[in-house]
């Protein structure tokens, strides 16, 4: 028999991320909800210092009630705390609660804020507050008017999952800072509705997240200008201007414009790349609840297109932008430094020439100066063989003429003060 029908593992080395792998397709499951109930979902920005401090606030809420809490790094949890239940999860950048209400016993509508003592009253804020919703899950029947609960220009409904229910909103907070959704059961079952609710929340929750990036890229957007046109303004510049001391100062402008760029690249595209990751899981999202229009009013997926894709468009537009002004400030360095570098060349060509010249001014110099050395030094060597050749003739030691000795001693002089100051010029390293 296999070993693994016997309960036991298989005797190999598994992956050490293999288990937390198999385990994510099956986190954060759908949960049944029942018709009608209310849901208050909030999302909440939060850093890993604040996400550690977050979980361990829940563990301490959930015991004080006697209910298990969340595990030592566990990034999701659902807790039942009497009529109420409580889904707590933890992303990479934001913490979401979803309070699950009963819907009895509150009129439709009532002011959410009223509900807060039975929500996140006694635990503590996480972090800012991004999202606030509240949904309301009733069956058709009893439902109002859609116009009398929503802004009509804003208004956005849909029969969904197979047209088993009608999901409408106006994506407007109200006083109490919610936005409203209103889910009509019309054949849901348990699994259905759960399905549908979290995916509505995630939609709404997504849908904000993604809009982050709008005002980074509102921020950069003057900054991007103002360098296209400095970038411009350096590229007319280089046209007009000639010199080392000219470049380099363009030089050192476009470094520091290039250094600018590369700095506020940096810091937004993590955002961008998130608003475009979060835009694609609404799509997802809304594409999985199959909206069918409904009553003449758009659906989410079109209300959201018209107001979204534009968002998302000047985001992406900013951060190619971006991209390309990259790109345009490394060609225009590129090119500025190649003169600077064709102009030191040609600094350092005459400067070489200059050396030259003057080295060979210096060898001629020193070339008459041996000259008039041999010249003088053999004067010398001459004058004293003539005094030693007169005390020689006097003596009676040099039979011939002084003058005579003396003038054929000149050349023998001169040559051996020639070879001597030749041979010491060698012995220098000379040539």
């Amino acid at each position: 028999m296999d070993r693994t029908d016997e309960g036991q593992p298989l005797p190999l080395d598994a992956h050490p991320s293999r288990d937390a792998i198999l385990a994510e397709i099956h986190a954060r499951p759908f949960a049944a909800v029942e018709t009608p109930r209310r849901l208050l979902h909030f999302a909440f920005m939060t850093d890993q210092g604040q996400a550690n401090a977050d979980r361990e606030a829940l563990a301490r809420f959930c015991a004080k009630r006697g209910v298990a809490g969340p595990a030592e790094g566990a990034r999701h949890h659902r807790a039942r705390l009497g009529e109420a239940g409580l889904r707590w999860e933890q992303h990479s950048e934001f913490t979401t609660y979803s309070w699950e209400l009963p819907g009895a016993g509150h009129e439709p509508f009532a002011p959410a804020g009223r509900l807060l003592p039975h929500a996140m009253a006694e635990l503590p804020q996480p972090g800012p507050l991004l999202v606030a919703v509240d949904l309301h899950l009733l069956p058709e029947a009893v439902a109002p008017p859609l116009d009398t609960v929503f802004d009509a220009a804003s208004l956005a409904a849909a029969l969904v999952d197979g047209e088993a229910a009608l999901a409408a909103t106006d994506f407007q907070p109200d006083p109490d800072g919610f936005v409203h959704v209103l889910v009509l059961d019309r054949a849901l079952t348990p699994s259905r509705a759960g399905a549908l609710l979290q995916r509505l929340l995630e939609i709404e929750t997504y849908r904000v997240l993604a809009l982050l990036g709008l005002p980074e890229a509102q921020r950069l957007a003057p900054s991007v200008r103002a360098t296209e046109e400095a970038l411009v303004r350096i590229a007319g510049t280089m046209m007009q201007t000639d010199g080392l001391a000219a470049d380099n100062a363009l030089l050192d402008e476009m470094t520091a414009l290039a250094a600018t760029m590369e700095s506020e690249a940096a810091s937004s595209n993590y955002r961008f790349g998130a608003s475009r990751a979060y835009d694609n899981i609404v799509q997802q999202r809304l594409a999985a609840i199959e909206e069918t229009a409904h009553g003449g009013w758009p659906t989410i997926a079109a209300f959201l297109s018209r107001r979204m894709a534009p968002a998302m468009r000047t985001c992406q537009m900013l951060q190619e932008r971006q991209a390309d002004l990259s790109r345009r400030l490394a060609r225009a360095a590129n090119l500025l430094r190649t003169r600077v570098d064709v102009a030191l060349e040609q600094q350092n060509r005459d400067l070489l020439a200059a050396m030259n010249e003057r080295t060979r001014l210096q060898l001629r110099l020193q070339q008459t100066v041996e000259g008039l050395s041999v010249a003088a030094i053999g004067y010398y060597v001459v004058s004293l063989f003539g005094y030693l050749a007169k005390g020689a003739k006097d003596a009676g030691f040099l039979p011939v003429d002084v003058g005579i000795a003396t003038a054929l001693f000149v050349p023998v002089a001169l040559l051996g003060v020639w070879s001597m100051v030749r041979r010491i010029r060698r012995g220098h390293g000379g040539d």
